[in-house]
């Protein structure tokens, strides 16, 4: 049986834990899928125009081997930043934005040389570790491309949505589409895209030019059914304002692209205002004794709701655990038969689809000792027979479960 999840559905030998971070309400991740879009620029001009209309924001310059954050806001680097006595790390204060990257730790010309599984272990630290207070918008500036960094943000913490920026040309456009394409795959919600360095308008005779066409952003957002959120226009003082490390949005708060940020803070503040949500929080569901063991929310059920979005697991019995979905169906899974359905790369063939995984081999009484939900969009299970690699995502729970309707059917 084949999964529409991502290319990603094996999990790594360690399950992730997510968990809901306290004190703060919503955690944003501005991604582009492509370098040179002007993404870490985006990220900091948004991120104080968000304060200085009202909100508490915190800074993650997720780009762990490739950080610019530092140089656009003046940070300085090479310095370890202090700690809690309880082991926290307690972020840099600039503009009153709170920050954290690893241009902090390496300076300015030593590379951060490290494989995956370290880059997804600071990315972890960075949010999880850091002593952040009460925030309202926790902002991520994520590296280019659909790899390890993306991943491990949408499995380990409770994203409230994404920002896709693009520039307006086709090469970006088409970049900027799989990285939207993997968020919306991995249920995490598309909050808007911001078209950046569009129309280039001449400080000396104040003529407009549209140097990397215009509009692309627009046509996008129409194409795919999510918001647009609107122009940043191409500047030269954007630029400079970063290099010097005092952004536009506080520079020259009065000038057009300032006023473009703000315009856009303004809608994305409004867009998460009161939110209605009914994704389930993180847990981790320990199934003999149901500790952690996670909502059942049949007040949220909308007839019209999504096929995919999980508001309920419970244990039935011993040997059955129940789905609640958004669109008010319930299915009911026979532990066992979730445990044969394991599309991990030791139960199949990644390439082929072969099944790996004999059946005689799984014994009747086999369980779960954990459940785990991972993101929004799938759950991991550590069984007692030792497994534990395999990501089953939502979409798989629903068509196993509509398949297993449609065999009973077929029987009666």
């Amino acid at each position: 049986m084949q999964t529409t999840g991502p290319h990603h559905e094996h999990a790594p030998s360690a399950s992730p834990q997510p968990g809901k971070l306290p004190g703060i309400k919503h955690i944003i991740a501005v991604a582009s899928g492509k370098g040179g879009v002007g993404k870490s620029t985006v990220s900091v001009n948004l991120a104080l125009a968000l304060q200085q209309i009202g909100g508490r924001i915190g800074l993650v310059d997720a780009d762990v081997l490739g950080p610019s954050i530092p140089v656009m806001l003046g940070l300085s680097t090479g310095r370890p930043p202090a700690a809690t006595p309880e082991g926290k790390i307690v972020p840099a204060d600039r503009h009153g934005l709170k920050v954290i990257s690893m241009g902090m730790l390496t300076g300015d010309d030593n590379p951060a040389i490290l494989r995956g599984p370290m880059v997804s272990k600071y990315l972890r630290m960075f949010i999880d570790s850091v002593q952040w207070g009460e925030l309202d918008y926790l902002i991520l500036d994520l590296p280019p491309g659909t790899g390890d960094a993306q991943l491990t943000l949408a499995q380990s913490f409770p994203l409230s949505g994404a920002v896709i920026v693009t520039t307006p040309q086709e090469v970006s456009l088409k970049i900027a589409r799989r990285g939207l394409r993997m968020f919306e795959t991995v249920h995490v919600p598309i909050l808007g895209i911001i078209e950046n360095m569009s129309t280039f308008i001449c400080p000396h005779c104040s003529k407009s030019t549209d140097v990397f066409g215009h509009g692309g952003g627009e046509r996008m957002s129409r194409q795919f059914g999510v918001p647009f959120l609107g122009t940043i226009p191409l500047d030269a003082e954007i630029v400079t304002g970063g290099h010097a490390g005092r952004p536009i949005v506080l520079e020259k708060p009065s000038s057009l692209p300032a006023r473009a940020y703000f315009i856009i803070a303004t809608d994305l503040a409004g867009r998460l205002e009161g939110r209605p949500t009914t994704a389930l929080q993180p847990f981790t569901w320990t199934w003999a004794t149901s500790d952690g063991e996670p909502d059942w929310v049949e007040s949220a059920v909308q007839p019209s709701g999504s096929r995919t979005t999980a508001i309920g697991f419970r244990r039935r019995d011993a040997r059955t655990v129940s789905v609640l979905w958004e669109d008010g169906h319930r299915n009911d899974f026979d532990v066992r038969d979730l445990r044969l359905a394991c599309r991990c790369a030791i139960c199949v063939e990644e390439m082929s689809g072969r099944p790996l995984l004999d059946p005689k081999n799984v014994r009747p009484d086999v369980s779960p000792r954990t459940i785990t939900l991972v993101g929004n969009y799938a759950i991991t299970i550590n069984w007692n027979d030792g497994h534990s690699t395999g990501i089953y995502s939502l979409e798989l729970l629903r068509a196993l479960g509509e398949r297993s309707k449609a065999v009973v059917v077929e029987d009666v």
